[in-house]
């Protein structure tokens, strides 16, 4: 049995926020907690990177994420709507 369109959305809509999310839970994790003293070799100005990773580099990662979430979403959106066309004009061709 095939999956009916709306079912098909939510689930990558979901697949999509899982991943995007384990991306941004790695880079904090890994970026600011497990790196922390290798990046701290770099500085920025006096501010050692890996604090400034730690502090703004998962915001400007998170703020990423919601663009390509946002751009992703409207390319399921319109996928979406277009198999909801086609079921439509298939069922108004069946009366």
């Amino acid at each position: 049995m095939h999956d009916r369109p709306s079912q098909r959305y939510w689930k990558s809509n979901i697949a999509l926020i899982r991943i995007l999310l384990a991306i941004w839970a790695l880079v904090a994790i890994f970026a600011s907690i497990l790196f922390v003293e290798p990046l701290n070799a770099i500085e920025i100005g006096q501010i050692p990177f890996g604090f400034w990773i730690a502090q703004q580099g998962a915001i400007f990662i998170f703020v990423i994420l919601i663009f390509v979430y946002a751009i992703r979403m409207d390319v399921l959106e319109k996928q979406a709507n277009d198999e909801d066309n086609r079921d439509s004009a298939t069922s108004n061709d069946e009366l």
